[in-house]
């Protein structure tokens, strides 16, 4: 998808592109933007849920406007990882790590959603800083969508491991992963532009952090 922010003061709201399954124990991959007063960053907050259970949050800065233009926010999503990519860069992937007793979001379908909402209780600065509603209308911008996946109908899905076309072809990213190049760039993005990674808040997790935050 492509997105272009709520210019100027956009303080307490939040412009979202997320999937997520129903259910109480859904299944979530989140593109959340965390307005801020004029001049300040954009947070981009990113959140995966499996089976009701998220709290693994990370957070960016961009290194750019997203209020100037538009860019592309995409996610990949298949049996072995979810790839979270800002303009083809990759900025955040999380494993599946069901070896480690961790769940994955792999057996429920998900449907895709934006919205733009009022969130000045946490949105910004912790909810330091109110939506001044002065500023409104607030607007955000999503063209070009678009997506290749598998179909969910009767209770089964129209992929399964074993179909050949799902190896090559325009279905490739059903087993897509990241070359050493995009590596790079992941840890480029990490080190540089990272600004809360729940894998390395120890206050909040005080009896040991989540198992899939030990990677070794």
């Amino acid at each position: 998808m492509q997105l272009k922010l709520v210019p100027g003061n956009s303080a307490g709201t939040v412009t979202t592109f997320y999937m997520k399954s129903p259910g109480s124990t859904w299944d979530e991959i989140d593109f959340e933007f965390l307005g801020n007063l004029s001049g300040d960053p954009y947070i981009l907050h990113t959140n995966v849920f499996s089976q009701g259970k998220g709290n693994r949050e990370q957070q960016f800065y961009l290194w750019f406007d997203p209020t100037a233009d538009f860019h592309t926010y995409s996610i990949l999503w298949n049996p072995q990882r979810i790839i979270f990519s800002v303009d083809g860069t990759p900025i955040r992937e999380f494993k599946n790590m069901e070896s480690k007793g961790v769940t994955f979001p792999k057996s429920q379908p998900m449907r895709l959603y934006s919205s733009l909402w009022n969130a000045d209780d946490w949105a910004t600065r912790g909810g330091l800083v109110k939506t001044d509603w002065s500023q409104a209308p607030f607007t955000a911008s999503y063209r070009n969508f678009n997506a290749d996946g598998c179909v969910w109908s009767n209770g089964a899905s129209s992929c399964t491991s074993t179909s050949p076309s799902l190896a090559s072809g325009k279905n490739g990213w059903f087993s897509q992963e990241l070359d050493s190049t995009a590596q790079q760039k992941l840890q480029w993005v990490q080190n540089n532009y990272m600004i809360y990674n729940y894998c390395t808040d120890f206050k909040r997790f005080p009896q040991g952090l989540p198992a899939e935050c030990n990677t070794s």
